[in-house]
């Protein structure tokens, strides 16, 4: 019999029971927390540190591209974001360079900042109205 960790129910939990804009926050969290240990594989010498990091990033940057809502005006720019943040990504990848991480990482947290603030005005404006998002 199994014994069920109490983070990991939390965590799958949170997951699972998340808003879409949620699971988008926790992509942006999440590819910023890859991204710094691809820094300290690349810093360490340890390439498998930074190939493993480097390429969950680029799984978060293609799952963010495939969600993306293309009924939104400013998706089409975004998707070209995307689409450069990856080909970045295969770069420092490739190349061990520690400043393309560095400007992924600029775009990503710009990104996550906008949308962490779009949650918290989304959800002040459902408050006043008296709903819940």
């Amino acid at each position: 019999m199994a014994i069920n960790n109490p983070y990991q129910t939390y965590k799958q939990n949170s997951v699972t029971q998340a808003s879409p804009a949620e699971l988008t926050l926790m992509l942006y969290n999440g590819a910023l927390k890859f991204i710094k240990l691809a820094k300290q594989g690349i810093v360490q010498n340890n390439i498998p540190l930074k190939n493993e990091n480097i390429q969950k990033t680029q799984a978060i940057v293609q799952e963010l591209m495939v969600t993306l809502n293309t009924d939104v005006g400013l998706s089409a720019d975004l998707m070209r974001m995307y689409d450069y943040l990856f080909r970045q990504l295969v770069q420092a990848n490739v190349t061990n360079n520690v400043a393309i991480l560095d400007e992924v990482e600029g775009f990503i947290v710009e990104f996550r900042d906008t949308w962490k603030e779009i949650i918290q005005q989304s959800r002040q404006m459902n408050h006043q109205q008296g709903g819940r998002i």
